[in-house]
């Protein structure tokens, strides 16, 4: 029998210990084996443990299929799409996107990165207290506006879209553990969130009838997309779940990335002037370019430290369609697997001082032990279709700001991570200091 983690209540089951410290009541069930049950009011939850469990659900997407405890919520706002779709339409939807995201494309997309991120940046000033979330949000809104719809979306929509894409989002985790009756009441949160989503949904299906009717390929994201789905009288009226899917992704985890290396560098200060002295070096003073990646391995390595420590998606689902084995354990159909990157990553067996930043544990000289123990971009033939997009971007924004700025503490902040989606530091303000001042 799968063992239940001890401390459930009555009713409630471990829900009260989940809303108040989510990532604690996770870190403490390897305690009590591989495979693990809770229960979140009336819904139950087997959670995996071990990274070679893990790494087998999501390799075999056909027996632990997309499903589970968030997929109705997230239904609502993304439809059926590729990070939605059960594993009968994955194969074919996933086809459909993939040249968006062919490496050549990613390499064009550099340029606009740069811009973008540049475009903020410059516009902050030495002493500012900054509020890291929301304006590490705005850089990779406008960084993946600009790659969808290149120059075609007025400013005016994109922040409508925005704020939508953060009403919406903000609302999924906390309708997915209500029960559905309170979730279907007309109380304020829920009408906001039914507002900005049928809102979404207008000012996307109007982007993709106006640029169909343009017949112009811009180059970006969207005509992509479009001419994949175009060819394809089946998948036409996919367009606009596909838009909202990678806009959601490509904006609130890759921003929740980014604040979490900001965080974990104005902590370690030498790593932070080890990272000074390598853009200085790469780039001189100049943006950097797609080809100067592989020029900023210390970078990169931090962005991959961060990732382990912070996974933006750090709690999901799947559905077991038909009686499987899982270690010694049999699962019925039809029962809730749970998978956490977060557990995974912050295992003691499997990294030294899990809990440490250290970005030179991903120096070549010093494997990891288990190959399946970083997974923040998930596994097998759903892994995040987007990784490319987003691994380039959170390394160039860094290397940007590391160019420019060195970001202190600010005495008395509390980052606290609200209970979300994405895995985020709410509450994180940094002071900005001008490098380039201190240079001269």
């Amino acid at each position: 029998m799968i063992p239940t983690a001890p401390g459930a209540r009555p009713l409630v089951g471990h829900l009260p210990s989940f809303l108040k410290q989510p990532f604690a009541f996770l870190a403490r069930l390897p305690e009590h084996g591989d495979v693990v049950r809770i229960r979140l009011g009336p819904k139950t939850a087997v959670v995996v443990c071990d990274p070679g469990l893990t790494r087998r659900v999501l390799v075999d997407d056909r027996t632990f299929d997309k499903g589970g405890l968030f997929l109705e919520r997230e239904r609502e706002w993304l439809g059926d799409s590729v990070a939605t779709c059960t594993h009968g339409t994955h194969r074919h939807k996933r086809r459909l996107a993939q040249p968006a995201f062919h490496p050549r494309r990613i390499a064009g997309y550099a340029d606009t990165m740069t811009t973008q991120i540049a475009a903020v940046v410059d516009g902050w000033h030495s002493g500012r207290i900054l509020d890291v979330c929301p304006e590490m949000f705005t850089i990779a809104s406008r960084v993946f506006g600009a790659a969808m719809f290149s120059s075609t979306l007025p400013a005016a929509a994109l922040h409508r879209v925005i704020g939508d894409l953060t009403t919406t989002f903000d609302g999924t985790f906390h309708r997915t553990l209500l029960p559905d009756a309170v979730g279907r009441l007309p109380i304020p949160g829920t009408r906001r969130y039914h507002t900005a989503n049928r809102r979404l949904r207008a000012t996307m299906n109007g982007i993709i009838a106006e640029r169909r009717a343009s017949g112009v390929d811009n180059g970006d994201l969207l005509s992509a997309l479009l001419a994949a789905h175009d060819r394809d009288s089946d998948a036409r009226g996919d367009v606009s779940d596909a838009v909202v899917t990678f806009f959601v992704a490509g904006a609130e985890t890759t921003s929740a990335a980014l604040s979490w290396v900001l965080y974990s560098l104005a902590r370690q200060p030498d790593i932070e002037a080890r990272l000074h002295a390598e853009v200085d070096a790469v780039l001189a003073g100049r943006l950097p370019e797609y080809g100067d990646l592989e020029r900023l391995p210390l970078a990169s390595r931090i962005v991959t430290e961060t990732l382990r420590l912070y996974p933006p998606a750090w709690f999901f689902t799947r559905r077991v369609t038909t009686a499987a084995g899982l270690g010694p354990y049999e699962l019925p159909a039809g029962s809730t697997i749970a998978l956490s990157p977060y557990v995974i990553q912050r295992r003691p067996d499997l990294f030294d001082a899990p809990d440490r930043f250290d970005p030179d544990r991903w120096l070549p000289e010093r494997a990891v032990s288990s190959p399946d123990a970083l997974l923040p971009f998930g596994g097998g033939a759903r892994k995040c279709i987007g990784e490319a997009f987003g691994m380039t971007e959170v390394v160039l924004a860094l290397a940007i700001i590391a160019s420019r700025w060195r970001l202190a503490t600010v005495p008395g902040v509390r980052v606290r991570p609200p209970l979300s989606v994405s895995l985020v530091p709410g509450g994180l303000r940094l002071r900005l200091v001008d490098r380039r001042s201190a240079r001269d």
